[in-house]
């Protein structure tokens, strides 16, 4: 079994628009973008990064913006919804924060005793916020958002499949534990690790597939420590069966991937180096930062590149 998983790392998906995305994660959900930079294989894209005041593992949500992408079909095969975490007693606020910015699927309810609000991204996203303890996590505190009411980072995801059985098991092997069951939902948790700990399989035998698209996820992150752990985890994933990526180099963490049973792309990223390895804390995310084969070709990225708030 892999024990060195430690939760969330973070979340990618897709969007048709770099300035509406921007506006709502950061004015919306009042994140910090903590950094911006370019897709690796296709340059002309952004990569946003949202998080806390750092980008701590556990609370990035990041995006590829690609210009008027048509919308993605919800289905099967993919992370459905993305959970973020919320202090206790905090949805009644984000309830009127939401609807009096025009956000739609508004949507409370209850799952395994946690208050839950759902709602859509700007191109039909899944979100919710689940109320949680803090558990010493520190929302950004460079927004309208009161502290009492911000978000925390991510409380985990749920993934919509056909089948949950193969990726139940594969979660087992990762080190997380079959906890509570509610419907066709069933809830894996890991211990020992950060505070975006759960991950939620529904069972959606007859649904259609999914087809990714602006608003689908594209993969999601889980986080260790440092390369020396994700070395061992590839290995003992090789040698259960899966066929995982090489590590690549991401400038902010090291990243393995590999396919899983029910179709949803995983990674596995390292705690190291974070978004400060190239801007000063203080001003994550303003500059825009290429990887080292790109910086001969700035100027002429720069022009492809749409023009976003600061």
């Amino acid at each position: 079994m892999i024990t060195q998983i430690k939760g969330l790392h973070h979340v990618t998906s897709m969007a048709s628009d770099a300035g509406e995305n921007n506006a709502f994660f950061t004015n919306t959900l009042g994140l910090r973008r903590v950094k911006k930079t370019v897709n690796f294989d296709a340059p002309e894209v952004y990569h946003l990064y949202y998080g806390d005041e750092i980008g701590t593992p556990g609370s990035v949500m990041t995006y590829f913006p690609f210009g008027k992408m048509p919308k993605g079909r919800r289905g099967t095969g993919e992370v459905g919804v993305t959970d973020f975490a919320v202090p206790k007693g905090a949805l009644s606020y984000w309830r009127e924060r939401l609807a009096a910015q025009g956000v739609t699927g508004l949507t409370e309810g209850n799952f395994l005793g946690e208050a839950r609000l759902s709602f859509d991204g700007p191109d039909g996203d899944g979100f919710a916020l689940v109320e949680s303890d803090v558990r010493e996590r520190t929302p950004w505190s460079g927004t309208d958002v009161p502290q009492d009411a911000g978000i925390l980072g991510f409380h985990g995801a749920r993934f919509s499949l056909r089948d949950a059985a193969a990726t139940g098991e594969l979660l087992t092997f990762m080190g997380y534990q079959k906890d509570e069951k509610d419907g066709a939902i069933t809830r894996y948790r890991i211990e020992g690790g950060n505070a975006a700990d759960t991950i939620d399989i529904e069972e959606l035998p007859g649904a259609r597939t999914a087809g990714q698209g602006a608003g689908s996820v594209h993969h999601i992150a889980f986080a260790v420590e440092d390369r020396a752990a994700q070395q061992e985890v590839r290995r003992k994933l090789m040698d259960t069966g899966y066929q995982v990526t090489p590590v690549i180099d991401r400038d902010y963490f090291w990243a393995i991937y590999f396919r899983t049973p029910g179709g949803v792309l995983f990674e596995v990223a390292t705690n190291e180096p974070g978004f400060d390895r190239d801007e000063d804390t203080a001003h994550l995310g303003e500059a825009l930062k290429l990887p080292t084969r790109y910086e001969p070709h700035r100027a002429q990225i720069e022009r492809l590149l749409p023009p976003i708030a600061a």
